[in-house]
């Protein structure tokens, strides 16, 4: 399972508990592109910044391949999409892992990925 920068953001609020039980009950991977985006935030507190460092310590970070960038090519050329959400779903069409965002309605398009929404059973 992939998590999308969303989740990690809202699991880090305290605001979802099961948000964060669900993500210590499943093997979750992240882009580096989540990493970038949540921790490169330019506004983020100091014990934010721990919170979100605790949660990407405990996940495993995939860092894009020459063949990730060329899949989130083929993404934005044929839909148009913020370049961060071009590389995360890129990333788990690559790895063959489902997406979990909140966003599904920026990724529904794709065809080939598997997009969930854990914060729907909540």
């Amino acid at each position: 399972m992939l998590a999308d920068s969303n989740l990690i953001i809202y699991a880090a609020s305290g605001k979802y508990p099961a948000l964060v039980n669900w993500f210590s009950e499943n093997i979750i991977s992240v882009s580096a592109i989540s990493l970038v985006e949540v921790l490169g935030y330019s506004k983020l507190k100091l014990e934010e910044k721990e919170t979100l460092e605790m949660l990407f310590a405990e996940m495993n970070i995939l860092y894009p391949s020459a063949e990730v960038f060329q899949k989130a090519v083929r993404l934005r050329q044929e839909h148009s999409m913020s370049l961060g959400d071009a590389l995360v779903a890129a990333t788990a069409l690559h790895y063959n892992l489902p997406l979990a965002t909140h966003n599904t309605k920026d990724f529904a398009w794709i065809k080939s990925l598997t997009v969930i929404d854990p914060l729907v059973e909540e």
